[in-house]
């Protein structure tokens, strides 16, 4: 079943929801603030044509791993090479190998940055674009789930 984590428009709290198309508001549990959403019958089947948060249909997927515990980990394991000669950039990469080949996938809307997880259509799914995220999120031009082309 298709699980959705919504980010909060007034805190950045993450909200997980699951879809049911007969819901169609979503409360913050930590700022008590109300959203709306648009469920369909596409999304309790767990596939994903058209975001419910903000009705865009431009997605891309990625591992599902926090990027800032990512990013922690590199610096710590930098300011380790120091003493550990760059053996802790090698245990780095290992971990981050193992990670790679373990975790599973995860769609993002480029718009609204809402996370969809266990879809039946993730193969449809393309890999992130800088240049669609540019023009989406500082022109807000709307590709409607068509491919970027030149």
């Amino acid at each position: 079943m298709m699980s959705v984590q919504i980010t909060c428009t007034s805190c950045g709290s993450g909200i997980e929801v699951h879809p049911d198309q007969h819901s169609h508001k979503v409360d913050c549990t930590i700022c008590k603030h109300v959203m709306d959403v648009k469920f369909t019958k596409e999304h309790e089947e767990g596939i994903l044509k058209e975001c419910p948060v903000c009705t865009r249909q431009d997605f891309y997927k990625q591992k599902d791993f926090n990027r800032k515990i990512g990013v922690a980990l590199f610096v710590i394991a930098a300011v380790l090479s120091i003493w550990t000669y760059g053996l802790s950039l090698v245990a780095l990469y290992l971990v981050d190998l193992f990670l790679f080949k373990k975790l599973s996938l995860v769609a993002i809307c480029y718009k609204c940055r809402t996370n969809f997880r266990n879809l039946a259509n993730m193969a449809e799914i393309r890999e992130y674009d800088h240049e669609m995220n540019d023009r989406i999120v500082y022109s807000d031009h709307d590709f409607k789930g068509k491919p970027l082309s030149h």
